[in-house]
């Protein structure tokens, strides 16, 4: 893990395929990063507030992750779920910095 302009290095690019989410220790947290079928880059909290499911391991869109385990999906834009009484996963800013997966928390 590499500090980046206050971001993380967490890994490069390439170990992230499209369509793919992978957990990253970042300090003390878990964050889910997806990669999109573009390209582009997602990330939240890994763990669903829910009952602890892997966000990572979920279906995503460029909207939202739906988490694997009760299917409750939480959009990127704002990290709120889309059902009521459940709780929000923070977002994070993620980029693809000169071939690195960069994440700040």
């Amino acid at each position: 893990m590499t500090r980046v302009d206050t971001g993380v290095a967490v890994g490069p690019m390439e170990d992230l395929l499209p369509g793919e989410g992978r957990a990253y220790a970042v300090g003390d947290r878990q964050i889910a990063v997806f990669r999109m079928a573009d390209g582009t880059l997602r990330a939240t909290d890994a763990v669903c507030p829910h009952k602890g499911g892997p966000l990572a391991d979920g279906q995503f869109d460029l909207g939202q992750v739906v988490c694997p385990l009760h299917q409750y999906a939480f959009r990127f834009t704002d990290g709120a779920c889309t059902s009521e009484g459940v709780g929000s996963v923070q977002t994070c800013r993620v980029e693809d910095r000169d071939g690195q997966v960069v994440v700040w928390v």
